[in-house]
């Protein structure tokens, strides 16, 4: 294996807070890919959780953990990630092979690899949008490992409270060609204010024929699933307190408000695709998934 020793990165990396979250979707990407079932594959992931010290511990795959897939964190909630990831490749697949869009926009873009691991068009463009230790981690390990990407990418290191839209037009981007837009796992962490200015920005920055999917938490009260089996073995298994994390403000309607604008959504939970797929996570007593939706949504043509 080559080895993907690395340097701290700094306070914006992912050394701790939401930077650290980054590292347990690796950890389940590459859980997930080791499955003999697998939903997805990321050769990568478990290379960049090998070259963090606040995780070199944490296991690579299900045979490593010794209550196996009954273990909530590393069973139930990285089979979750899995899932995730799967939906949200075929999502942009669709987007780009089905409808036609050569752009395609990652927001907190964390430790994503779709540039790397997915067959794309050969005209098409990533942009990835994310807080430059973030990506200062990304690269060094990718790069350790000599992985090349399978299309064009473009990473705008930059922080979501800036002025990423204008960094994202400067880098390129055309608002009036159709495109493709991902948050995965990012809007928990923002405040409602900041939620609604990204879906108005999205939406003055895309035409017909572009396309949106991200995750929303619709729960009224976050801590009543403070004893969620999910949630207490995350915290006390790797020491991430994800309530703590999460923006605990009442979410705004996004779904609705792109409906208003004369978008189509679609509204789905997670179980919903896991009967798709016959196999993820099915509802349980106390449920730390039971407010999660994944959204998505089409600007139509003129």
């Amino acid at each position: 294996m080559v080895s993907t020793a690395r340097r701290n990165t700094g306070a914006d990396g992912v050394d701790g807070g939401v930077g650290l979250t980054a590292l347990l979707v690796a950890a389940a990407r590459a859980i997930e890919t080791h499955r003999h079932d697998s939903l997805a594959r990321d050769v990568y992931a478990e290379h960049f959780v090998r070259a963090a010290p606040a995780c070199a511990a944490w296991p690579g795959r299900i045979e490593h953990v010794a209550d196996g897939d009954a273990n909530p964190l590393w069973g139930r909630f990285a089979r979750y990630f899995g899932l995730r990831t799967r939906v949200l490749d075929d999502f942009l697949h669709h987007a780009v092979h089905a409808g036609g869009a050569r752009q395609v926009v990652l927001l907190g873009a964390g430790l994503d690899t779709r540039a790397y691991r997915l067959d794309w068009p050969p005209d098409c463009v990533l942009y990835e949008i994310d807080r430059h230790g973030v990506l200062a981690f990304k690269h060094e390990v990718l790069d350790g490992v000599s992985a090349r990407p399978r299309t064009a990418r473009v990473p705008i290191p930059i922080d979501l409270r800036d002025d990423w839209a204008g960094a994202l037009l400067d880098a390129g981007f055309d608002a009036d060609a159709p495109s493709a837009w991902l948050a995965e796992g990012l809007l928990f962490y923002l405040p409602r204010t900041v939620e609604t200015y990204l879906i108005d920005t999205i939406d003055g920055l895309t035409t017909g024929g572009s396309a949106l999917a991200y995750e929303v938490k619709l729960e009224p009260n976050l801590q009543a699933y403070r004893d969620s089996p999910l949630y207490t073995s995350t915290k006390h298994q790797i020491g991430i307190d994800l309530l703590d994390l999460f923006d605990a403000e009442p979410r705004p309607d996004s779904a609705g408000d792109l409906a208003g604008r004369g978008w189509s959504t679609a509204v789905h939970t997670p179980f919903d695709f896991t009967r798709r797929h016959g196999r993820g996570p099915l509802p349980e007593e106390n449920d730390a998934l039971a407010g999660n939706r994944w959204v998505f949504a089409d600007k139509p043509r003129p």
